[in-house]
């Protein structure tokens, strides 16, 4: 045994360690910038008065006809079994909700139906309204083609 045996300062921390650390913090940071980045709208929607809603007023029958024919596609889809009977009503609603956005402007793809009675767009709340049973209901659901005819219905009567 040594008599004595001195002071023993502790070991210092590679400076490496803190280059490490600064770099998890730097990717950490980094992610966050990413995630941001990418997640967010590319722009504001214009109100429903606005040049892009005005312009998609001027070709109403050309978008009509579009939306009226993928719903019609929904419905052939379900009644060929491609397509599940909840499924199929609730791309028809989303399909509904679409025609609202593009002939208006105003995004109803995330409005729910009380939203829209709200925004004064009855006729879409009316429909959106008639379709909550086939899409959330617990019951039976009544049928893809009732559904379908009624947001046709929707559709053609839009002006």
């Amino acid at each position: 045994m040594q008599a004595d045996p001195g002071f023993f300062a502790p070991l210092q921390y590679s400076p490496a360690w803190a280059w490490c650390g600064a770099a998890l913090l730097a990717l950490v940071a980094g992610w966050y910038v990413f995630v941001l980045a990418t997640t967010r709208p590319a722009g504001r929607m214009e109100p429903s008065g606005s040049a892009q809603g005005r312009s998609a007023l001027t070709d109403l029958p050309a978008l009509k006809a579009a939306y009226l024919q993928r719903i019609r596609d929904v419905e052939q889809a379900a009644a060929a079994g491609r397509v599940d009977a909840r499924p199929a009503h609730q791309e028809i609603s989303l399909l509904l909700r679409g025609f609202v956005r593009d002939a208006t402007g105003v995004d109803a793809t995330r409005m729910t139906h009380q939203d829209l009675a709200r925004h004064p767009l009855p006729a879409a709340a009316d429909a959106v309204k008639a379709l909550y049973p086939a899409e959330f209901g617990p019951g039976p659901l009544p049928s893809v083609a009732a559904s379908a005819a009624s947001a046709s219905a929707a559709v053609r009567a839009w002006s």
